[in-house]
């Protein structure tokens, strides 16, 4: 019996212990919480070019870059692998820097990148934005985050910390950048230490023009139960048709975690047990507006093992990157870069377009 009541006060004070540590985590997250407003202003940094015009052909190359740390070697928790982190820190160096270089050997006029870390324990405190803006000294940036909190409490080992978003590069003048807030499906406690997606917004004056060429780079929802998609999507079309609306030029690009109802994904089956995305049904929006996605090269692949390795034909792939362009855009090309999942998870997708003359008063 003595026994008994020994091994009880042990086991009371763990579980004491337990809760009290639980309280203390989600009280410091509580109060540390990153809540943005629903808009607020950007600083765009580096030297302005020239201003955009109408019938030059521009391109934009668009990027999940899986923080530096989702390469082929990789597989992750939340998709069904085992891993938290990923990567060590010397491949996380080498993911970024063989990014980087083929963005550079790339040369679009304009780059959204997502998942590009600041300050996280994922990618061992590495600012990769510094890192790669430092390789385009003569275009202008800006960043937004998608991801901040002090520290992510799961699983075990936990995440920690976390600092991430959206990253746009332009050769071009920035007159202005914005952070709009979007809807999140998630609520306290769970939403201390999630993300809080966004849109990154620059506005780009046109030449001779009272018009703008406005750019929104974005990484929605990924693992909620569909209302966040549906909410942030909605929200995205406001913006969009608002932008439309002032006879605004409008490319609106990145990470959808979604695939528009009007590409054939048939190829790409989904398997059984393995994180599904979303569906943009394009009948929803104006006829007006251009859905660029492709299957003929799938832009992202499962993380529920590593890519090196395995049996390529029978893999999970997705169709979730892309381009919503506004009518008044001339869309030359649009295409997914088959880089072979070597240095993240996601392929990059490449817009070539011109601004029609005869839409700009």
């Amino acid at each position: 019996m003595k026994v008994f009541k020994t091994v009880a006060k042990i086991v009371g004070f763990i579980l004491l212990a337990a809760v009290i540590i639980a309280v203390g985590v989600f009280g410091y997250l509580t109060v540390t919480e990153y809540k943005p407003a629903d808009t607020e202003p950007l600083t765009v940094e580096g030297k302005a070019g020239n201003e955009v015009v109408p019938g030059r052909t521009y391109t934009l190359l668009s990027w999940n870059i899986g923080y530096g740390a989702l390469g082929d070697n990789a597989d992750f928790f939340m998709d069904g692998g085992s891993s938290v982190m990923s990567s060590d820190e010397a491949r996380v160096r080498e993911n970024i820097t063989s990014i980087r270089s083929a963005v550079q050997d790339l040369g679009p006029d304009f780059v959204f990148l997502q998942e590009a870390d600041t300050d996280s324990r994922r990618s061992y405190h590495i600012d990769e934005t510094s890192l790669i803006r430092a390789a385009f000294p003569d275009a202008q940036s800006t960043f937004a985050y998608n991801f901040k909190t002090a520290f992510v409490p799961y699983p075990v080992p936990p995440i920690g910390k976390v600092g991430s978003g959206l990253l746009t590069i332009s050769a071009w003048a920035v007159k202005e950048a914005s952070r709009v807030k979007l809807p999140s499906p998630f609520t306290w406690p769970v939403s201390t230490a999630n993300l809080k997606r966004c849109l990154l917004v620059c506005r780009l004056p046109i030449a001779n023009s009272g018009k703008e060429l406005v750019l929104i780079n974005l990484h929605l929802e990924a693992y909620d139960d569909g209302e966040g998609k549906i909410a942030q999507t909605k929200l995205l079309k406001q913006v969009l048709e608002t932008e439309a609306a002032k006879g605004n030029f409008v490319i609106a690009g990145g990470d959808f975690n979604q695939t528009f109802s009007n590409v054939d994904v048939s190829k790409y089956p989904q398997q059984e047990g393995l994180w599904a995305c979303g569906r943009i049904d394009v009948s929803e929006f104006d006829k007006s507006w251009q859905f660029l996605m492709s299957n003929e090269t799938p832009s992202c692949r499962s993380l529920d093992k590593p890519y090196a390795g395995a049996n390529h034909t029978s893999f999970q792939y997705y169709v979730i990157d892309g381009f919503i362009v506004s009518e008044n855009i001339d869309v030359q090309t649009f295409e997914v870069l088959d880089k072979g999942f070597v240095n993240t998870d996601h392929n990059p997708t490449l817009l070539n377009f011109t601004l029609k003359e005869d839409a700009v008063p």
